[in-house]
C-alpha cells in the first residue's frame, strides 16, 4: 500500500511542480527519490543491484543512447527549415491559400504539414507560433487558444499516424518488427476522425469564448515576424518529401535506423536547395544542437522517473493487472501504454518503458503485430499530454507565454480526450475487420 501511495504521490508532485515552472532535471529525480523511499528501494549501488541511482540512470542514459541521433537530426532539420525561412514559407503559402477567414485552420494545417514532414514537434511550435499570433491578432481571436491549435496540429492526428516520421511512430518497430505504415487503413480512418472532430471542438471552444466577449489581447513583448527574402514554398516542401520518401523506401532494410538516414537526407537537401537563404547557419547548428539536447534531456529525465517507478512493487502489480484485463488484448495494451505514458509524461518515454514489458506478452498471445503497433502509437499520445508533459510545458509557457490555468484545458481536450476516443475507434475497427 505504501508503494502505491508513493507512486501516486510522486506523480502528483511531479505534475504540480512542473506546472509551477520547476525544471524537470530537478523535479523528476526528486520525485523518483520519493517513489524509491516509499518502495524500500536502496538509494546507492552498494550491495544492492536494484537501487535508485542505477534505476534512474539506466532509464535516463538508455533513452539518450537509443534516441540521440533521432532527436539531434530532427532538431537540426527543423532549425534549418526555420533559419532558411523554408518553414515560414510553407506556412505562409498555406495561410495565403486558406485566407484570414480560416485562421485557425491555417495554423492547424501548417503544424500538421511540418510535423508529418518530419520536423520536430518542438520546432514546429516555435516556427508556427509567430504566424499563429499574427493570424489570431488579425482575426481578433483569444490568444489563449494558440497553444491548443499548435498542439492539435502537431501531436494528435499526425504524430502517431501511419507513415509519420516522428519517433512515436517508430519506437514500436524495434520491439514488434513492424513498419511505420503498420495498420495504415485503420490509422487513416482514425486520423480523419481525430482531425475533423478535434477541429470542430476547437472551433466550438473558440466560438464560445468569442461569444462571451473574449478578444485578442496584445502584449508589449509579442514577437514581430521579420520581412526577409523567403525561398519559394516548393523548396520547403521538397526536404519534407525527401524525409518521407527515404523513410518509406528504407524502413524494411534498416527498420528504426531508416529514420536517421531519412532525417540526414532531409538536412542535406535543405543545405543543397536553400543554402543561399540561410540567415545564420552557425547559429542554426548551435540552436539545433542545444534544442535537441534540452528536448532529449527533459524527456530522458522523465523516463528516469518512470524507470524508478518501473522498479517498484506497485508498478509491477499495476502492469500485471492491466495485462490481465479480461476481453480483447488490444484493450489491455492500450490501457497499459496510456497509463505508463501518463506516468512518464512522455509518449516516446512511455513506449520505451512499456514495450519491453508488453511486446513479448502480447506477441506470445498471438496479437497481430501491426495492430499492436498502431494501438501502442495512438494510445501513447493520449495521457502523455497531462500538464507535466515536456512539450505541453514548453508550448504553453516558454513559447506562447500563457499559464496552464488559461490554456491547458483546451490543450487537454484536444490532446488527451480526442486521442483516447481515437484509440477506442481503432480498437473497434481492428476487431471488426
Amino acid at each position: 500500500m505504501l508503494s502505491f501511495i508513493g507512486l501516486i504521490a510522486g506523480l502528483a508532485v511531479l505534475i504540480v511542480l512542473t506546472i509551477r515552472g520547476w525544471s524537470l532535471f530537478i523535479t523528476a529525480p526528486l520525485c523518483a527519490l520519493g517513489v524509491a523511499l516509499t518502495s524500500d528501494l536502496a538509494i546507492f549501488p552498494v550491495n544492492a543491484d536494484l537501487n535508485f541511482i542505477n534505476a534512474y540512470m539506466q532509464g535516463f542514459s538508455g533513452f539518450i543512447a537509443a534516441w540521440f541521433f533521432m532527436f539531434f537530426l530532427g532538431s537540426l532539420f527543423g532549425k534549418f527549415m526555420e533559419d532558411t525561412g523554408a518553414a515560414d514559407s510553407v506556412a505562409r503559402w498555406i495561410v495565403d491559400k486558406l485566407g484570414m477567414k480560416h485562421a485557425v485552420a491555417a495554423v492547424v494545417l501548417a503544424c500538421a504539414v511540418l510535423t508529418y514532414g518530419g520536423v520536430s514537434v518542438f520546432v514546429v511550435a516555435f516556427s508556427v507560433y509567430p504566424m499563429a499570433l499574427s493570424l489570431f491578432k488579425d482575426a481578433n481571436l483569444p490568444r489563449r487558444f494558440i497553444p491548443a491549435a499548435l498542439a492539435f496540429g502537431s501531436v494528435t492526428f499526425t504524430m502517431t499516424s501511419a507513415g509519420s516520421p516522428e519517433i512515436q511512430n517508430w519506437i514500436p518497430i524495434k520491439y514488434l518488427g513492424t513498419s511505420p505504415y503498420a495498420g495504415w487503413e485503420v490509422s487513416l480512418v482514425v486520423a480523419i476522425f481525430m482531425a475533423s472532430f478535434g477541429f470542430w471542438w476547437l472551433k466550438r471552444m473558440i466560438g464560445k469564448a468569442v461569444a462571451n466577449g473574449e478578444v485578442f489581447d496584445a502584449r508589449a513583448d509579442d514577437p514581430e515576424i521579420p520581412e526577409r527574402d523567403y525561398p519559394h514554398p516548393v523548396t520547403g516542401v521538397i526536404p519534407l518529401l525527401v524525409v518521407l520518401a527515404c523513410s518509406f523506401l528504407l524502413h524494411e532494410q534498416l527498420q528504426q535506423s531508416a529514420l536517421i538516414v531519412a532525417l540526414l537526407a532531409g538536412v542535406i537537401s535543405i543545405l543543397v536547395i536553400n543554402y543561399k537563404h540561410f540567415h545564420n547557419i552557425n547559429h542554426a547548428v548551435t540552436e539545433g544542437t542545444s534544442g535537441a539536447l534540452i528536448a532529449l534531456g527533459n524527456t530522458a529525465a522523465v523516463v528516469g522517473f518512470g524507470s524508478v517507478a518501473k522498479s517498484t512493487e506497485a508498478f509491477q502489480v499495476a502492469v500485471n493487472f492491466m495485462t490481465q484485463l479480461p476481453g480483447n488484448e488490444l484493450i489491455g495494451a492500450a490501457v497499459a501504454v496510456s497509463v505508463i505514458a501518463g506516468l512518464t509524461g512522455s509518449a516516446s518515454g512511455g513506449q520505451a518503458i512499456a514495450l519491453p514489458l508488453l511486446a513479448p506478452h502480447y506477441m506470445d498471445q498471438g496479437v497481430e503485430p501491426d495492430e499492436l503497433h498502431r494501438i501502442v502509437a495512438i494510445s501513447s499520445g493520449a495521457l502523455d499530454s497531462l500538464p507535466h508533459n515536456g512539450y505541453v510545458v514548453t508550448t504553453i509557457r516558454a513559447i506562447c507565454k500563457e499559464t496552464h490555468a488559461n490554456a491547458y484545458w483546451a490543450v487537454g481536450a484536444l490532446t488527451v480526450v480526442i486521442p483516447v476516443i481515437g484509440v477506442i475507434l481503432a480498437i473497434t475497427l481492428f476487431n471488426w475487420f
